[in-house]
């Protein structure tokens, strides 16, 4: 399963040629559906439990969060950060993005600002990796991290 994932991802890399040469089965998949895919990890972050929230993501998913500085590998550590995520309620806010679409994967890239229940925000880069399980699309990869405090010029 694991390397069903990697080649998943791996074939966003790939020339359609080259993955013509090793034919598989695709699930369809277009830019708005990404969107809805982070769209239903913010409703499940604003209104759903540590582990509806863990459940949107691979068993070997990792997780390298915004607002911590440990990364999360097994679901057990992914259900222990969104408990203290879940605390804070917070809102996520996709300020601008890229998508790209592969073979059975998808990458969504950009710019959020998560709002926080008791006040404040985050503004992050962020980057979600979907893979297709066969069933449903799941997160193997989310990284986010805050934007720096001193800006370079453009």
């Amino acid at each position: 399963m694991r390397m069903l994932r990697i080649a998943a991802a791996a074939s966003l890399l790939l020339p359609l040629a080259a993955q013509a040469a090793n034919p598989v089965t695709c699930a369809k998949i277009d830019r708005a559906q990404v969107v809805k895919l982070f769209d239903t990890w913010n409703a499940t972050a604003m209104k759903g439990t540590p582990a509806q929230l863990a459940a949107l993501y691979t068993d070997d998913a990792v997780l390298l969060p915004a607002v911590s500085n440990k990364p999360r590998y097994t679901k057990a550590q992914r259900i222990e950060f969104f408990s203290k995520f879940d605390q804070k309620r917070a809102v996520g806010h996709v300020d601008e993005h890229r998508v790209q679409l592969g073979c059975n994967a998808a990458i969504d890239s950009g710019v959020y600002t998560l709002t926080l229940a008791q006040g404040g925000h985050v503004k992050a880069r962020y980057t979600l990796v979907y893979v297709y399980d066969g069933k449903r699309w799941l997160i193997a990869n989310h990284h986010s991290s805050a934007m720096p405090s001193v800006h370079e010029p453009d």
